[in-house]
C-alpha cells in the first residue's frame, strides 16, 4: 500500500510540474536572452550567478528545511495521513507551486527587486510599510520555532543513549566543511563536478565521526542545556546573516541538496521495500470531529502542514536570495515550482516515517524529529546500517534543513529590517541582524523547553498568511501588466480566508483569560505569548489587506477619472 501511496503521489506531483507549470511558464513568457539581475550587479557578494544545479540544491534546502518533515508528522499524529497527503500535493501544485514561481519571476523582472519592494511599486507607502514590518514578523517566528527545533535536537537521548552532543558535533564540522568549499570553489575555482565527488563523502565521514568525537568535546557539548543551544544557534545565525554568500550560504546549500537527495533516496527505499504496511489511521476521528487532540480538522490542517504545501518565507527567500543568483531566465520554472513540488514529496516522504507507526496515547507526545529520525533508520536498517549509525545520521539530515534556512531567514530578516529603516550601511547590516535576532532571543528565554511547540502554531499561521499577502501583491502586478492574474488570485482568496480564521482561533485562549490576567490570576505564559503575537499579526495583517484595498480602489477611482 505505502508503494501505491508514493508512486501517486510522484505522478501527480510529475504531472504537475509538466502541464501546470508548463501554463504558467508559457505565460510569464521566460527568455534566456534578457539578462538576469545576477549578471547585470554581479558583486560577489550578493549577486552572483549560480549554476542552476548548484542554485536549486541551495534554494531546495533553503527552503525546504524542517519545515517538510515537522509539519506533516504533526498533521498526520493530530489528523491521519489522508487529509495530510492530498494537501500536500494539491497544495503544492496548484498553491505554493504557484506562489514560489510567481514570487522568482516578479523578482527578477523587478532587477531582483524583494517582494517589498515590488509592493511599494504598485501600492502606497503605507501598505509597503505594513508589509515589511509584517514580513519581518514572519521571520522572526521562523527563526524562534527552527532554532529551538535545532536546540533540542542536540539533547537527544534515546533507550539512555545520547544522540544529541554526536549530532552536534557532525553539525559543526558539516558547518567548517561547507565554508572550505566555498574557498575552494570561488578562490580557487575547483571545479563543481570534483568538488562534489570529494565534499559528499566527506559529510558522510564526518556523520560517521560524530560518535566518535574526543570524549571531552562529547561531554562539553552534552553539557549545554537546551538554553544554552539557542543561544549558540542564535549567534551562529548572526555570522551566517552577515558573511558573503558564497563564503557559507551557496556551499551549505549545496551540500544540504545532497543530504536531500539521500534522503529522498532512502525514503524510496523505505516506502517501495515492501517491508513496511500502514499501522496510523488514514483518518483520526478524534482529531476530526471533535477537540481530543485539541485541533480541528479546519483550518488547522493547513497551518500545521506548513511548508510542504505553501510558505510565504518561500517567496521571500525567492525574491531576496535565490533572484540574486538566477543564471538564466528558465531556471525560473525548475527552481522556483519544481523545488516546491520537491518539497512537497519530501513532505509525503516524511509521512511514511509515521504511517508505519501503530497509533497509541505515547505517540502524541513524541517529538516529531524523533519520529522521522526513527522511521529514516528504520529504512537504513534494510541495507545493513545498524541503528548506531543511522540514528545520527538522520537527526545530523534533520539538522542541516534547519540550518539552510535559519542563516538564510536571518539574512533575510537583516534585508527587509534595512530596508524598514533604510540602515545601508555595513555597520547598519550588522545592527539590522542583531535587532532581528533579540525578539526570538526574548521569546526563547521566556518560554519553557521545546519552545518550539508555542512557536509552530504562530510560524504557520503567519508563514500560511504572508504566503496569501504575497499571491495578492502578486496578482496586482499581473493585472496592472496586464497579464491573466487568475493562477494567483484565487489560491490568494484561499489562504486569506484559511489563515485569517486560524489566527482567530489562535488567540481566543488568551483573550478569553484576559480577565483573569486582569484579576492578577496565574495564566501560562505560553498562552500569552501565543496570544499576543496571535493578535499583533491579525491586526496587521487585517490593516494591511484594509489598507491594499483602499489604495487599489484609489487608484481606479483616479484612472477612472482620467479617462
Amino acid at each position: 500500500m505505502i508503494p501505491l501511496i508514493v508512486i501517486l503521489a510522484m505522478t501527480a506531483l510529475f504531472l504537475g510540474y509538466r502541464f501546470y507549470g508548463r501554463i504558467l511558464s508559457k505565460q510569464m513568457n521566460l527568455d534566456n536572452s534578457r539578462k538576469t539581475p545576477s549578471e547585470q550587479f554581479s558583486d560577489g557578494v550578493d549577486f552572483v550567478p549560480a549554476k542552476m544545479p548548484l542554485l536549486l540544491g541551495q534554494h531546495f534546502s533553503a527552503i525546504a528545511a524542517a519545515g517538510p518533515i515537522i509539519g506533516p508528522i504533526l498533521s498526520c499524529l493530530w489528523f491521519g495521513w489522508l487529509p495530510t497527503i492530498l494537501w500536500l500535493i494539491l497544495g503544492a501544485i496548484f498553491i505554493g507551486g504557484v506562489h514560489d514561481f510567481y514570487s522568482l519571476v516578479a523578482s527578477i523582472r523587478h532587477k531582483a527587486a524583494s517582494i517589498g519592494e515590488i509592493v511599494k511599486q504598485y501600492t502606497s507607502p503605507m501598505v509597503h510599510t505594513l508589509f515589511l514590518l509584517f514580513v519581518w514578523l514572519t521571520l522572526i517566528y521562523v527563526i524562534i520555532a527552527f532554532t529551538d527545533v535545532t536546540a533540542n535536537t542536540f539533547k537527544t537521548v534515546v533507550q539512555k543513549a545520547a544522540y544529541g552532543p554526536a549530532v552536534a558535533a557532525s553539525s559543526i564540522l558539516y558547518l567548517l566543511l561547507a565554508v572550505l568549499l566555498g574557498i575552494l570553489l570561488y578562490h580557487f575555482k575547483m571545479k563543481l563536478s570534483l568538488a562534489t565527488i570529494i565534499f559528499v563523502p566527506l559529510v558522510l565521514f564526518i556523520v560517521w565521526f560524530g560518535p566518535k568525537c574526543p570524549g571531552c568535546v562529547l561531554s562539553f557539548l552534552g553539557g549545554l542545556s537546551v538554553k544554552q543551544w539557542d543561544v549558540v544557534l542564535l549567534i551562529y545565525c548572526f555570522i551566517a546573516s552577515v558573511i558573503p554568500m558564497w563564503l557559507l550560504l551557496q556551499p551549505r546549500g549545496y551540500l544540504g541538496g545532497w543530504m536531500l537527495y539521500t534522503v529522498i533516496i532512502v525514503g524510496f527505499i523505505g516506502a517501495f521495500s515492501g517491508r513496511f504496511r500502514i499501522e496510523y489511521p488514514a483518518f483520526n476521528l478524534d482529531g476530526l470531529f471533535s477537540l481530543a487532540n485539541g485541533k480541528l480538522l479546519i483550518p488547522t490542517l493547513f497551518i500545521t502542514v506548513a511548508c510542504g504545501a505553501c510558505s510565504g518565507f518561500h517567496g521571500i527567500v525567492c525574491s531576496g536570495t535565490t533572484s540574486k543568483q538566477l543564471a538564466k531566465e528558465k531556471d525560473a520554472l525548475p527552481i522556483g515550482f519544481g523545488a516546491m513540488l520537491l518539497e512537497s514529496l519530501v513532505g509525503v516522504l516524511a509521512l511514511t516515517t509515521i504511517m508505519i507507526v501503530p497509533k497509541s496515547p505515547n505517540l502524541f507526545t513524541s517529538d516529531p524529529n524523533l519520529i522521522y529520525a526513527n522511521g529514516i533508520s528504520r529504512y537504513l536498517g534494510l541495507i545493513g546500517i545498524k541503528f548506531s549509525i543511522a540514528f545520527p545520521f538522520a537527526l545530523l539530515v534533520f539538522s542541516t534543513f534547519v540550518y539552510d534556512t535559519l542563516d538564510v531567514c536571518t539574512r533575510l530578516a537583516r534585508y527587509v529590517f534595512q530596508e524598514l529603516t533604510g540602515l545601508k550601511s555595513r555597520a547598519g547590516s550588522f545592527i539590522a541582524a542583531a535587532v532581528s535576532l533579540f525578539l526570538p532571543f526574548v521569546f526563547l528565554m521566556l518560554t519553557k523547553e521545546k519552545a518550539y511547540l508555542v512557536a509552530w502554531p504562530i510560524f504557520g499561521t503567519s508563514n500560511q498568511l504572508l504566503a496569501a499577502l504575497i499571491l495578492l501583491a502578486i496578482s496586482i502586478w499581473l493585472i496592472k501588466t496586464g497579464k491573466k492574474a487568475v493562477y494567483a488570485v484565487v489560491p490568494m482568496a484561499f489562504m486569506l480566508v484559511v489563515t485569517l480564521w486560524s489566527l482567530v482561533n489562535l488567540t481566543k485562549p488568551f483573550i478569553v483569560s484576559l480577565p483573569d490576567i486582569f484579576r492578577g490570576a496565574s495564566v501560562k505564559i505560553d498562552i500569552v505569548i501565543a496570544g499576543v503575537c496571535g493578535l499583533i499579526l491579525l491586526l496587521l495583517s487585517l490593516l494591511l489587506i484594509k489598507e491594499t484595498i483602499k489604495t487599489l480602489l484609489l487608484n481606479r477611482n483616479n484612472t477612472e477619472k482620467g479617462s
